[in-house]
């Protein structure tokens, strides 16, 4: 095993904190990740703060693991309410539209969490910095932890969790500025819930050989869970039954979902399951659980590796 201390360039290390090319501590917290031209960009909570809203921090690679950082690309204004220093602003997720700018979607809230609503933020780079548009309840729904995707032919969606309906899959309008309407609504496996709580958290949606993956967190708070998965064919559903993707009791690895990243290249196409560790009581510290994921034959399957890394330009994970 490579400890976190000396681990050589290029090697992803579950569980090691990454440092950025300053030295600093990566917030690649409740990240967002997507490959553009060949290069990977990421949007983290920056959690030098606490749980209070400090910036959302970005970064590129790549490789997933040498970060530059671009410094924030969001970050908290006390002019603006909603981007203030005492809100909490969570699961930062970009997507390129069709006339290459870049929306930012962001879960939108007061420290109580009883605002619930979806942020909205555009920029020229995927770095930015992002000019914040405002919030919303999309159709009206609470909207907590969220997750993005975009189809083959560009549409995009907004995967929200609406704990007391549901976790709701949203097409956006061609500008990704607006809710069109759900596509579906998929709940829990019943019971291990709050009382009325139903849906999975920090959401997120890939697709791989004509069938779409859906990955979710089960809402038991900072504690960690078996994540589940479910299946479809159309994001109209209807949906496979959850099943867990790592080994049943270890809690992911002890990890929450952020992201299922694929990861594109000249000869294949690989995925990377993407988690959170979290610290509560020292959130910036929080360390990253990355892991290569298999999808085929409608099965999704995470084991552990001490090490990893990917090789650049070829999609290939060794």
């Amino acid at each position: 095993m490579i400890s976190p201390e000396c681990a050589p360039a290029g090697v992803i290390v579950p569980g090691r904190l990454f440092r950025d090319d300053t030295g600093a501590t990566a917030q690649l917290h409740g990240v967002g990740i997507h490959q553009f031209d060949g290069r990977f960009y990421a949007w983290g909570e920056d959690k030098t703060r606490g749980s209070l809203f400090t910036g959302i921090a970005c970064y590129s690679s790549v490789d997933l693991a040498t970060w530059t950082s671009h410094g924030h690309a969001l970050a908290a204004d006390r002019s603006i309410a909603e981007l203030g220093p005492d809100r909490v602003i969570e699961r930062p997720k970009v997507l390129r539209t069709t006339r290459g700018t870049y929306v930012m979607f962001l879960h939108i809230d007061t420290a109580d969490y009883s605002l619930a609503r979806l942020g909205r933020a555009v920029a020229d780079r995927p770095e930015g910095p992002y000019s914040y548009l405002g919030s919303e309840r999309p159709l009206g729904n609470v909207s907590r932890d969220i997750g993005v995707f975009q189809d083959e032919d560009g549409t995009g969606y907004v995967l929200s969790e609406d704990r007391e309906n549901g976790l709701h899959i949203y097409r956006l309008t061609p500008d990704f500025l607006g809710v069109e309407e759900i596509v579906s609504t998929t709940l829990a496996l019943p019971g291990g819930h709050p009382a009325g709580a139903h849906g999975y958290e920090s959401p997120t949606l890939v697709s791989h050989e004509g069938l779409y993956y859906l990955f979710g967190s089960d809402l038991t708070g900072w504690s960690m869970n078996d994540n589940k998965y479910a299946t479809a064919t159309a994001l109209e559903g209807p949906w496979s039954d959850w099943s867990d993707f790592a080994p049943a009791g270890s809690a992911t690895f002890d990890s929450q979902t952020s992201v299922v990243l694929p990861v594109r290249g000249s000869e294949q196409t690989s995925f990377v399951y993407i988690g959170d560790r979290w610290i509560r009581d020292d959130l910036s510290h929080s360390p990253p659980v990355w892991l290569p994921l298999h999808l085929g034959d409608g099965t999704a399957r995470l084991e552990w590796r001490h090490e990893w890394r990917i090789e650049p330009g070829t999609g290939r994970i060794s």
